[in-house]
């Protein structure tokens, strides 16, 4: 299987004012990652808030998305569910409209009680889409399933015949570090904290998933890119400016301040989902005093 390089963006959920999914919006939405130049998508995950919609509101999601990008990216299907049987409902929907791959987290209510209990459920989940290459999201902040992947790894080589690889979204670089290492590089081990994106390239990372990489991928590329070509200090320098511009995020709330620079960017997506609290517009318009004076969306331009 060809290893994934490049950023995937972990794409945000779209409503109308009457609360209902947008699925009109999304072929914009599509329209301005591929100027993005990101190399895939991610839906339904956390920033996609996957687990405040419904089943048939994320297979609707998945079908558009689908419909829409007609190959001209990767597409991943995040699966998870607190209800393992709704999660290989979505598995099996997914594979049945072609999705690049699939995606799981931990169920997140009834938490698996060993590394062998994890690796059981993700291979029931697997199973129903044996076709479409599948992989573990590892997000224990999210999860509280703090285990040991490389353990992880060994059993979900045997009992997940379609197993791909890990999502790995955890600041421990050291131990992201060995599961790219598992048997010479065996999986793809995609990093999910954008803010470290530098150094995980430092360590061995060649694909990435992440939420700011909807209207920052430009610059994340130039900083891959210089560092490939060595420029150290170049891409310590412009990695900055996108950890400077996070700190935005810790400041207001993660995902409505996404959500209001993607309105900034020209798509409106509308509120989020309870229990999410959105911005009032006293706060985005401090928001986007901030974001100006960081002037990180020029740096993006620019890059």
């Amino acid at each position: 299987m060809k290893k994934i390089k490049g950023l995937i963006a972990a794409t945000f959920a779209a409503f109308k004012e009457n609360g209902e999914i947008n699925l009109d919006i999304i072929p914009a939405y599509v329209d301005y990652l591929l100027e993005q130049q990101v190399a895939g998508i991610f839906i339904c995950g956390t920033n996609g808030e996957g687990p405040s919609l419904s089943t048939e509101e994320r297979m609707m999601i998945t079908e558009k998305y689908l419909e829409v990008v007609q190959g001209r990216m990767l597409v991943f299907v995040h699966v998870g569910h607190s209800s393992i049987e709704e999660a290989r409902k979505l598995a099996k929907h997914a594979e049945n409209h072609r999705a690049d791959y699939i995606s799981s987290v931990s169920a997140f209510y009834f938490k698996p009680s060993s590394v062998s209990n994890l690796a059981d459920c993700m291979a029931y989940i697997a199973a129903a889409a044996p076709n479409t290459p599948f992989f573990y999201y590892h997000i224990p902040a999210v999860t509280g399933i703090a285990i040991d992947m490389i353990e992880f790894l060994e059993l979900a080589e045997d009992r997940i015949p379609n197993f791909a690889g890990i999502k790995y979204t955890a600041a421990t670089i050291h131990e992201y570090q060995a599961c790219l290492h598992y048997k010479n590089g065996k999986y793809d081990i995609l990093f999910g904290y954008d803010e470290l994106l530098l150094p995980a390239l430092a360590v061995g990372a060649k694909g990435a998933i992440g939420s700011t990489y909807n209207y920052g991928a430009k610059l994340y590329n130039k900083v891959a890119q210089l560092f490939e070509e060595g420029k150290i200090q170049e891409a310590e320098q412009l990695h900055y400016r996108a950890v400077e511009m996070i700190r935005l995020l810790v400041k207001y709330g993660p995902i409505p301040v996404q959500r209001a620079i993607m309105e900034k960017e020209g798509l409106a997506l509308g509120n989020s989902r309870l229990p999410l609290r959105n911005l009032s517009d006293e706060i985005k318009q401090k928001l986007y005093a901030d974001l100006d004076q960081s002037k990180f969306l020029l740096t993006v331009q620019q890059s």
